[in-house]
């Protein structure tokens, strides 16, 4: 077993056999807003990394292994290993440490890298344990889904971790892995250079409809959508039906309704006459599609429970580049991209998400930190429709001075009146985060 189990190792952890170029590729290019997840591995707390399969995080995690061997560090004081490696299969989170202590590093400081670390069961309970027993040894864990952060980290690893949720490319990120250099600070009104402007306009038509999987971008044109298929059937194959043991056929026809009712309202009703599935399926459904981060749910905003509950939640994809590959459509609808764009966008900012109705509507509410509130509507077009102004003021009516920001977002419409802002979507993306 411990042959075995050596052998595998040594796949996953070329450096110890001296600089290898494969790190080089798998590397891959920086994220700069990822930085501070790099600079964890200085950390001796336990550093955490989630998000959506096919998101990056073993890429990240690949770079703060080359940060550490450009440090000086041994090549054999870093372990790497990925638990989806079915040679590992049978093998226990003891067994693996212990053959790599035993064979490689038997006690100076190790730097471990558990990719996909809940496919281990009790994980969490050894982790912990290593982590009180004061091992010699920095914890780097990943996983495709926010079960790490829900579950076992919030009960167990409580003071002891730093968690980062990794997200697909943001517009700003599509720009840079694309060599587009954008300056921030030009982004008063008419300042950026109209050649800029159009990359920009046209790589934003490329992301809406291609999204910002990292895989994807580096793919060739013809491979993009089937490479997208296949991210959402391992989606839902290996992250929801193995993992939990359930039938798949039902699973996937939810997911392909939702996919193509994007920023929809969820009718509890309507589906279960659909699908044929009991109310409390659904729900379990959803809670463990807003676990593997390929949905998103918006409640509706009020400060009372009871009143929240009244309404049906909306429903938004992690990438609008599953929805083009994945949903039943027939038509293109840029309004509901933009409108999914911009959701994605507010959630890998870190921003508590809401949609409002009352006579009319406001897509996305947002509470912000100082506890006031923005509302923002989206609709992708330069000539508005009075019924998004009409939700904006009705928004600030019923909320008065806890409205801080009303904004709605155009094609390229920009203006201040009224008291909205008037935004073109590409400009908002590229805002920075305030």
């Amino acid at each position: 077993m411990a042959d075995t189990v050596i052998e595998a190792l040594k796949e996953w952890n070329p450096w110890w056999f001296g600089k290898s170029p494969v790190l080089d590729e798998l590397k891959g290019t920086e994220r700069p807003k990822y930085g501070a997840l790099v600079d964890s591995v200085d950390s001796k707390l336990i550093t955490i990394i989630t998000g959506v399969r096919r998101s990056g995080k073993s890429t990240l995690m690949y770079q703060m292994v080359d940060r550490l061997l450009k440090a000086g560090k041994r090549q054999e004081d870093i372990f790497f290993v990925n638990f989806e490696d079915r040679k590992l299969s049978n093998s226990s989170l003891d067994d693996i440490y212990s053959a790599y202590r035993e064979n490689i590093n038997p006690d100076k400081k190790a730097y471990i890298f558990f990719d996909e670390i809940h496919r281990k069961d009790g994980w969490e309970t050894w982790i912990r344990k290593k982590y009180d027993l004061k091992e010699n040894a920095k914890f780097v864990i990943s996983g495709s889904c926010s079960y790490l952060l829900r579950k076992e980290y919030s009960t167990l690893l409580t003071g002891r971790n730093l968690t980062f949720v990794i997200f697909p490319l943001s517009f700003g990120e599509f720009l840079e892995f694309k060599g587009i250099d954008v300056d921030r600070n030009m982004f008063g009104k008419n300042l950026v250079m109209e050649q800029t402007k159009y990359s920009i306009l046209k790589s934003l038509k490329e992301y809406m409809g291609l999204g910002g999987f990292p895989g994807v971008f580096l793919e060739k044109e013809e491979f993009k959508a089937r490479m997208l298929k296949q991210y959402f059937d391992d989606i839902i194959y290996k992250d929801i039906i193995d993992r939990h043991r359930i039938r798949g056929g039902k699973v996937k026809d939810l997911a392909q309704m939702l996919i193509t009712n994007f920023t929809g309202l969820v009718s509890l009703r309507k589906t279960r006459s659909t699908l044929n599935l009991s109310y409390d399926a659904i729900k379990d459904y959803l809670y463990i599609f807003e676990e593997v981060f390929l949905f998103f749910i918006a409640n509706h905003f009020s400060y009372s429970i009871s009143k929240q509950k009244k309404y049906p939640p909306k429903i938004y994809c992690i990438d609008n580049g599953l929805i083009n590959a994945v949903s039943f459509r027939f038509t293109k609808n840029e309004g509901k991209l933009a409108e999914n764009t911009v959701f994605v966008e507010l959630k890998g900012r870190g921003k508590e998400v809401y949609y409002w109705k009352g006579k009319n509507e406001v897509d996305f509410v947002i509470k912000n930190d100082d506890q006031s509130l923005s509302a923002i509507n989206v609709t992708y077009t330069d000539e508005i429709d009075e019924r998004e102004k009409k939700g904006l003021m009705e928004f600030k009516r019923t909320f008065k001075s806890k409205v801080k920001e009303l904004v709605i977002i155009t094609k390229d419409l920009e203006d201040e009146k009224n008291g909205i802002s008037y935004i073109p979507l590409w400009k908002w993306l590229l805002r920075q985060v305030s």
